[in-house]
């Protein structure tokens, strides 16, 4: 069971400015650390308020917390977590279980719809990732006696995840450990869960390639000099105007469709039902406005033409509708959570501060995996009668 805690407006705020200074050239390591250190303080008592309400609130029984669905460790992730208790804490360079990690994976595609639309992978302990944007020829007739004449005609490449690393950290303040190894798992992966999860968001979306970044879907590469630059939106801006037969959204969003309907090279590529439009929570409220239905029997539905996808992301700037491809974007992760204790810059009354390191990366695989458009989305208010 994943542990569920509200976000404060002052959690958001503490988020939004670490992600601005992080992301920003030229800012000092004094105000990166700064900003992370007031980020990870609203967390830790966001987290840790949720846990302790938890312990208070549920029974302690085993078996009657496994049948109603809480959180039981394996005998594996028992002794990892008493010895993080009885040691006060993680040792240097620990790696969590297997089945943590696999819960934190699930966890962060479950509770984070965009990054299980982009199709985030979990590669395990590995950390090459092989993969092909173009094959042809990979099936030819031929006559049943004759010779061997189809052949994969296909251009391989190769990505070296471990390249990228993605650094989290995780405060776990003293009084914790004493809650037990099942508490101490919960309020761990949560945090790495929240963490990471922001993470691989932000340098999905708006990563730059630079600094260890992913390259994100906001980003387009030169394929001579494979210079990364900012994606410019497309002519044609988005309105969503209202229509008697929803003419003008049907139109808007099939030229969206039929953009994505070629890739970088012109081929064709099927994308029906795979079109995922994210935008900001701002602007997600005033689409779904001017798409929102209801029935017959009295119920609200919001339903877009083509089956596209919307989902909301704080990533995407106001006023702008990011459209990209399943499948076309290369989202991975590899290798282990290692945890160490961390005890430079900062320090952290009562509680102790960990990193913890995870290799990720990812790219579209052209500049046609995604398109940026803009949006103009106007309500006209009702004239009230005299």
């Amino acid at each position: 069971m994943t542990i569920k805690f509200g976000k404060s407006e002052g959690l958001k705020a503490a988020q939004e400015n670490w992600k601005n200074i992080a992301m920003k050239e030229g800012s000092t390591q004094e105000e990166q650390t700064n900003a992370l250190q007031a980020y990870m303080e609203a967390l830790q008592d966001s987290v840790a308020s949720a846990v302790r309400n938890q312990v208070n609130d549920e029974m302690l029984d085993r078996s009657i917390l496994q049948q109603r669905g809480q959180n039981v460790l394996t005998s594996k992730e028992t002794k990892f977590f008493n010895a993080v208790v009885e040691q006060g804490g993680f040792t240097d360079d620990a790696i969590l279980p297997e089945t943590t990690q696999e819960r934190i994976f699930e966890d962060i595609t479950n509770e984070h719809p965009l990054l299980e639309a982009i199709g985030l992978e979990d590669l395990g302990a590995l950390t090459r990732y092989i993969y092909t944007d173009d094959v042809t020829g990979a099936a030819v007739w031929g006559p049943l006696f004759g010779g061997i004449a189809g052949q994969i005609n296909a251009t391989f490449k190769e990505k070296q995840i471990g390249q990228n690393k993605l650094t989290a950290f995780a405060v776990i303040p003293n009084d914790m450990l004493e809650l037990g190894p099942v508490w101490v798992e919960r309020y761990v992966r949560a945090l790495i869960v929240e963490v990471v999860a922001a993470g691989l968001e932000n340098g999905f979306v708006n990563g730059t390639g630079a600094n260890g970044q992913p390259i994100g879907l906001m980003k387009n590469v030169d394929p001579d000099t494979s210079a990364v630059t900012e994606k410019v939106a497309e002519a044609l801006t988005l309105t969503f105007a209202p229509s008697q037969y929803g003419e003008v959204v049907a139109g808007e969003l099939y030229e969206v469709v039929k953009a994505l309907s070629t890739n970088a090279d012109g081929k064709t590529r099927k994308v029906l039902n795979k079109i995922v439009m994210v935008v900001n929570p701002v602007d997600a409220i005033a689409v779904q406005a001017r798409n929102t239905i209801q029935t017959a029997n009295g119920q609200w539905v919001m339903s877009l033409p083509y089956n596209i996808q919307v989902e909301e992301s704080e990533e995407v700037a106001v006023g702008k509708a990011l459209f990209f491809v399943k499948g076309e974007y290369i989202a991975v992760t590899a290798g282990g959570y290692k945890l160490k204790k961390f005890d430079q810059t900062m320090a952290i009354e009562d509680a102790t501060l960990y990193t913890v390191k995870q290799f990720a990366n990812g790219m579209p695989k052209d500049n046609k995996t995604a398109l940026l458009y803009n949006l103009d989305i106007k309500f006209t208010p009702a004239v009230p009668e005299v």
